[in-house]
């Protein structure tokens, strides 16, 4: 369906990838992976038409439809949340709407105003041969949380988080042959997660995705690109498939480069010793043709690194961590925690779960004192020392320094190399260390709080969707480093595997205010409300 020939990109001197060569096929599922900054969102701009300045050529069987998940949240805001989701079948969209406008304004006595009609009527009929557009839209729409009361309403009223929300729907409806979706999964709750997990599983088309959910890429993909080594390569079966392949692949390579190299030096060897005897000549002749033969090829490094994340704590914790006393919160006439009532046990690691909107990151920021809520109290054990990963971390860090002036500005007495050290670990190099802080991606970021909280050394961490614009590396190596954590963690996030890695107590918050307090891993709370017993 989708033909890759001879494709290479190139910014400036640095080379993104060359010579790809791939043929995407019908009914396959592709998880496009990769390091941040090694070229995945380039390659799918290129797949869907965005980016047209590379060598080589993309294809696309003629006559199918073609879906992208749009990333311009604020390009339908005169459009009612129906009509953005319309808006993804352009020709029905723009059938309708004509349709509309000449039933209303149109001279009915005119014969060309009659077979315009007949002709937006064919067209509506080929698009929505049923004619029960309207209701797959509020279905769709529903399924990613948009309730039916809002349907109507302008895009422009919707938060950004739901408006993404609408950008998903608008690509789903049409049901595309061929479809690109960029980290679908942002804002979206652990139950939506689940639905398009299940709306892609069906589809029969081509699908490219790229995210860093790892446990969605497992549920829905067949095959994975691997954007690596400035190439581009297809394997077989999901992430985890990949993960073990590609280990042994590397593995098996530095086994045969490690062999080239030691018969290189043996044959050496020989020829040294034996060229100037008569004798030997012959065979010494023979060892440099096959030392001449001999290529041994240089592994290239890999693109991909893994941040070393460690959070210990500088002070160990007493009897008492937290006690929430019967906290609850209200936005005007909106109640999103009613009675919230929780002790929390020195040591426990609770993950924080929940539909947007249920009040999950109002409950960080009363926990973190930024927020006072309605009524009800937060008490700190006396030996708490906590710190904090805001869900805004991309608008806290800012300002015209560099990255170690920013961490250093929070503990101006702090040694300078354990500054860049805890930089270093994550992944920040010297040069890089130098960078403005105004110039860093929302991943970068991600990465600096991420080392302020290192260097804080806090013994109960609060996190509030740390994962956002983090690479599959860093989450798998955030979730063991919370698992190794001694302390206490509180954990926003829709993450399975993150959640999988860490929680021994699930508290899922609902929109009425209600709760569920669970004690176990997030596998058991899962089982638990399949069962029916929660």
């Amino acid at each position: 369906m989708v033909q890759v020939t001879k494709l290479t990109m190139r910014f400036g001197s640095r080379i993104l990838f060359e010579g790809i060569n791939l043929k995407l096929d019908r009914n396959k599922r592709y998880g496009l992976i990769g390091a941040n900054g090694a070229g995945k969102t380039t390659f799918l701009k290129i797949l869907s038409g965005e980016i047209k300045e590379y060598e080589g050529d993309i294809s696309i069987e003629p006559g199918l439809k073609v879906g992208i998940l749009g990333q311009n949240q604020f390009a339908f805001e005169d459009f009612t949340i129906a009509d953005a989701v319309l808006w993804g079948n352009k020709r029905l969209y723009d059938a309708i709407k004509e349709k509309e406008h000449l039933y209303a304004n149109g001279d009915f006595e005119d014969e060309k105003t009659n077979d315009r009609l007949a002709e937006l009527e064919m067209i509506s009929v080929e698009e929505d041969p049923t004619y029960e557009y309207d209701v797959q839209i509020a279905k769709i729409l529903e399924n990613v949380g948009i309730s039916a009361e809002h349907h109507n309403d302008l895009m422009s009223s919707l938060p950004s988080s739901e408006k993404f929300k609408v950008l998903l729907a608008q690509v789903l409806y049409p049901k595309p042959d061929v479809l690109f979706l960029d980290e679908p999964t942002n804002n979206l709750d652990i139950d939506t997660i689940g639905w398009l997990e299940r709306e892609l599983q069906r589809h029969e088309g081509t699908l490219v995705i790229i995210s860093h959910d790892r446990h969605f890429i497992n549920a829905v993909v067949t095959n994975i690109l691997d954007v690596d080594f400035q190439k581009i390569r297809e394997f077989t079966g999901t992430y985890d498939d990949w993960y073990l392949a590609s280990t042994v692949m590397a593995n098996q390579a530095q086994l045969d480069r490690d062999k080239k190299v030691k018969e290189k030096e043996q044959l050496e060897a020989f020829v040294r010793r034996f060229s100037a005897n008569a004798s030997k000549a012959k065979q010494a002749t023979s060892r440099q043709k096959q030392l001449d033969k001999l290529t041994i090829e240089d592994i290239k490094p890999s693109s991909r690194r893994d941040p070393s994340i460690v959070f210990k704590p500088k002070r160990p914790m007493g009897d008492e961590a937290l006690r929430v006393a019967n906290v609850s919160h209200s936005y005007d006439d909106l109640n999103v925690l009613r009675d919230f009532d929780i002790l929390v046990a020195p040591g426990e690691k609770i993950a924080i779960i929940g539909p947007n909107g249920a009040g999950k990151s109002t409950l960080c920021k009363i926990l973190m004192e930024e927020m006072k809520p309605t009524s009800g109290t937060v008490t700190w054990g006396a030996t708490i020392e906590y710190s904090y990963f805001p869900q805004d971390t991309t608008d806290k860090i800012k300002g015209d320094g560099t990255l170690y002036d920013w961490l250093r500005g929070f503990d101006p007495k702090r040694e300078i190399s354990e500054i860049r050290n805890c930089l270093g670990r994550m992944l920040f190099n010297g040069e890089q260390q130098e960078k403005s802080v105004e110039k860093i991606s929302g991943g970068e970021k991600h990465r600096m709080m991420l080392s302020k909280m290192m260097l804080e050394g806090g013994n109960f961490l609060v996190l509030d969707e740390p994962t956002n614009h983090l690479d599959l590396e860093a989450i798998i190596a955030l979730g063991e480093a919370l698992l190794d954590f001694e302390g206490n963690v509180i954990c926003v996030s829709h993450d399975r595997e993150l959640l999988d890695a860490f929680a021994d107590r699930i508290i899922e918050l609902h929109l009425d205010g209600t709760y569920i307090d669970f004690k176990g891993s997030y596998e058991e709370f899962a089982e638990a409300k399949a069962s029916g017993t929660l």
